[in-house]
């Protein structure tokens, strides 16, 4: 055998066995550079809180501060281009976007306008579901949840459950004085 087929059958050994003690210990099956490359060390390689993580496969730009605790799932988009803040014990759920720019006026002006920078902040225990589009300039209060595909184009505020395209309150967060959390739908729609 030629040294790259060695190695590629190697690589291929150790690619089996781990996915086979994932399988036993966590009864899941990870793409490899998620077994290989660990979420935990990621998100304090980039200056995440304690106890952060970010799945490998996650993309980060610019200038993204993330709290403690925080969930970033998996094919997530953080563009701190214009300053991305979130907050602590956030679940940031798979392939959520979430923008600081957009390229709208200088697309249609042909190259001659900049492109538009608003910060985005995410408060503390906030729960945003898969495949949401958060864009630039938004404030989203503490303990909120967004609904799964949600655009949310402007601010929510605090324990506030907000869901769809265009993203609009439809209940509340309501937490008790242990801190456990309830949700109350709205009875009207507003």
């Amino acid at each position: 055998m030629n040294p790259l087929d060695v190695l590629r059958e190697s690589i291929l050994s150790l690619y089996r066995d781990m996915r086979a003690g994932m399988r036993r210990k966590w009864k899941r099956d990870l793409p490899w550079d998620e077994m290989v490359f660990d979420r935990w060390e990621r998100a304090r390689s980039l200056g995440f809180g304690e106890g952060a993580s970010i799945y490998h496969n996650s993309y980060v730009y610019g200038d993204v501060t993330v709290g403690d605790n925080t969930w970033i799932g998996p094919y997530t988009l953080l563009d701190g281009s214009g300053r991305l803040s979130i907050g602590s014990w956030c679940s940031i759920s798979a392939g959520v976007q979430i923008y600081t720019h957009d390229t709208v006026k200088w697309a249609v002006s042909g190259g001659k306008a900049d492109y538009e920078r608003e910060p985005v902040k995410i408060g503390d225990c906030c729960h945003i579901g898969g495949q949401t589009i958060i864009a630039k300039g938004v404030t989203i209060g503490d303990h909120c949840v967004v609904g799964a595909c949600s655009f949310v184009n402007r601010d929510i505020p605090s324990n506030t459950i907000a869901v769809g395209v265009p993203c609009r309150p439809s209940g509340t967060v309501v937490l008790d004085d242990d801190g456990n959390a309830g949700l109350a739908p709205s009875t009207g729609v507003k």
